[in-house]
């Protein structure tokens, strides 16, 4: 049986899940943005094995921890896209801008391109690509639970940034047609800030996208 967990972290309260089986306790955390302390103590109090560290995108408030959670549990860096390479690349560099402590680099294990199926147990969750925030941005989706993880791409009443560098406000409001609202409405997703809402719901009421909502 699937479990999430989110914690908020950053100064921006990015929504880091932790996503474990209940039966192995074998777990992965998506997006672990900052606060390495505060999700290795979540961790250990559930007392789950960590497998992987799975990223949506490369800006900081999503990968800063990465770097120092990947040595502290040797584990593998599973996406985001290798268009995201060049975020994760001056991930320090833009600590420093904002005034966030440095973190560690983060090295990636595997890059993703969409399409693939990533497992935890017996659950498979299927990467969509869906660029527009970043050039590299990826979505997690499993199926079996109706659980997406929208990354920044989708949130509560609003979509994604597009004024940073390689953002494509065009490319996004595709990329949601294509890989949100593909999906049943009753789909739940669990966006990068803020709180949950389903596919259905935001056909409706986001004043971003709706009316391009088949």
């Amino acid at each position: 049986m699937l479990q999430v967990q989110i914690v908020p972290v950053t100064a921006f309260s990015q929504n880091c899940s932790i996503v474990w089986d209940k039966d192995s306790k074998d777990a992965i955390l998506i997006d672990a943005g900052g606060e390495p302390d505060k999700l290795q103590a979540v961790v250990e109090e559930l007392g789950l094995n960590v497998k992987a560290l799975w990223l949506t995108h490369g800006h900081l408030d999503h990968a800063g921890a990465v770097g120092k959670l990947k040595a502290l549990w040797n584990v593998p860096v599973i996406g985001p896209h290798k268009d995201d390479a060049f975020w994760l690349d001056q991930i320090q560099e833009v600590s420093a801008r904002y005034g966030f402590p440095i973190p560690e680099k983060v090295t990636v294990d595997q890059w993703l391109e969409g399409g693939e199926v990533l497992t935890l147990g017996e659950e498979k969750f299927e990467v969509r690509f869906a660029p527009g925030h970043t050039p590299g941005h990826v979505m997690f989706y499993n199926q079996n639970y109706g659980l997406l993880w929208t990354g920044d791409v989708l949130f509560k009443g609003s979509i994604g940034r597009t004024d940073f560098p390689r953002g494509n406000h065009q490319q996004l409001l595709d990329s949601i047609q294509r890989e949100c609202f593909s999906l049943p409405d009753e789909t739940q997703f669990i966006s990068g800030h803020g709180p949950l809402s389903t596919i259905g719901y935001e056909k409706q009421h986001n004043p971003f996208v709706a009316s391009q909502a088949g």
